[in-house]
């Protein structure tokens, strides 16, 4: 950790607002001393210095409890961008955000190969590409998106699921060829990071995001704080087992999540019931298409419904998103899955639990992994190893 300092504590204090704002996007200066125990005098000086530097700016009077109206303030944020990439099997998907997480710019390239270089270049061109529509503002960073294990801290890829790579420092290399700080997370993470700061969990500490498709994935927010497990691989959801004596699983195993109810599972079931149809016609005219299929999605959507219950009674998260290029199983099949959760959670666990079905876009990983960089932004540097780490408290203008 830094060795405490003026300068520390006063960007301490800084970050603190600056999240403040950003949370509750439109707050006055006593609501921000109320928030985050700092003394109004502080407070005043730190908005008003980040009013110079253009990160916020006084927005409306707000309604008066007696007295003055209060000046609200906000986030102003077109101050600066940030990019987000998320890497597939076969290109790359890049977004332009602002500070809010707001899509500005969108690009996507093919990848030339499946080595850590090629994917850099990738991420390289994309940056490039979507960096011309800053109009001279600073971008602050880039975050990348990728499916494996990832150790965030050091920016390391530990295993690529897409590739065939070990301990390779993607972060580093990213920042090498565009210039700009560089974070990477695994994907799933990002789309929490999104969800946490911007969308369905900004006002809920414990939080789950479950991402349905070619895979079933999980992130977490626990206590207020994206779980990643000792080596940035907690959220496995798809590999726990279902039936030992199940289908086989591209993992190795046998009847994992993942080998019952993603699309691959899904499709091989429809041929298996003689279906004509692809999975994505098959659920759009679920529940009148055949008895067979229906009922191919009614199963799959119980046994998914009965496995977040397990969540449900180790974590007792608030709220749940459920997300996706695969979440068209829990609206084709209505009340299926939330009936099969709450019949097997423990006694009370369901009572103010909230399901959100997030509809897709298939850019909302990219927009996931800029918000992992933005996440970054408002916070302060803690750690020595921090220095190359951007943040807006004491950052310079734009």
């Amino acid at each position: 950790m830094r060795a405490g300092s003026k300068q520390l504590i006063r960007e301490i204090n800084q970050a603190l607002v600056i999240d403040a704002v950003r949370r509750e996007r439109s707050v006055s200066r006593t609501e921000i001393a109320s928030m985050t125990g700092l003394s109004a005098p502080t407070i005043s000086g730190i908005t008003n210095e980040l009013i110079e530097r253009g990160l916020l700016y006084e927005a409306a009077t707000g309604e008066s409890a007696g007295g003055r109206k209060p000046i609200l303030l906000r986030l102003n944020a077109g101050a600066g961008f940030v990019l987000g990439v998320k890497v597939t099997e076969r290109e790359a998907i890049g977004v332009l955000t602002d500070l809010d997480a707001d899509i500005v710019g969108r690009a996507r390239t093919k990848l030339a190969g499946g080595s850590e270089h090629d994917v850099v270049d990738a991420i390289a061109r994309l940056a490039a590409r979507l960096s011309k529509r800053v109009d001279g503002r600073p971008v602050y960073g880039i975050g990348v998106g990728l499916a494996g294990v990832v150790d965030r801290r050091s920016g390391t890829v530990r295993h690529a699921t897409y590739f065939d790579w070990r301990n390779v420092d993607v972060a580093g290399l990213v920042a090498e060829r565009t210039g700009l700080p560089a974070v990477i997370d695994n994907d799933i993470n990002a789309l929490v990071a999104n969800e946490h700061l911007f969308r369905h969990g900004r006002d809920v500490d414990d939080l789950l995001v479950i991402s349905l498709g070619r895979g079933i994935g999980l992130g977490m927010v626990l206590d207020g704080r994206i779980h990643r497990g000792a080596l940035g691989g907690a959220g496995e959801f798809g590999h726990v087992t279902i039936d030992p004596a199940g289908p086989d699983c591209a993992c190795g195993k046998r009847g994992c999540l993942e080998a019952i109810v993603a699309d691959p599972a899904l499709e091989r079931r429809l041929i298996e019931v003689g279906s004509d149809l692809d999975l994505r016609t098959a659920l759009r005219s679920s529940p009148d298409a055949a008895e067979a299929e229906f009922e191919i999605f009614r199963d799959a959507a119980a046994v998914l419904g009965r496995a977040i219950s397990d969540l449900v009674n180790v974590l007792n998260p608030g709220r749940i998103v459920l997300t996706g290029e695969g979440v068209e199983l829990v609206t084709a099949t209505g009340d299926i899955l939330a009936d099969s959760l709450r019949a097997a959670v423990f006694d009370g666990l369901a009572d103010d639990l909230e399901t959100v079905v997030q509809p897709w876009k298939d850019e909302d990983w990219a927009r996931g992994a800029a918000a992992v960089l933005l996440g970054d932004l408002f916070q302060p540097s803690f750690r020595r190893n921090d220095a190359l780490r951007p943040t807006l408290a004491l950052a310079p203008p734009g």
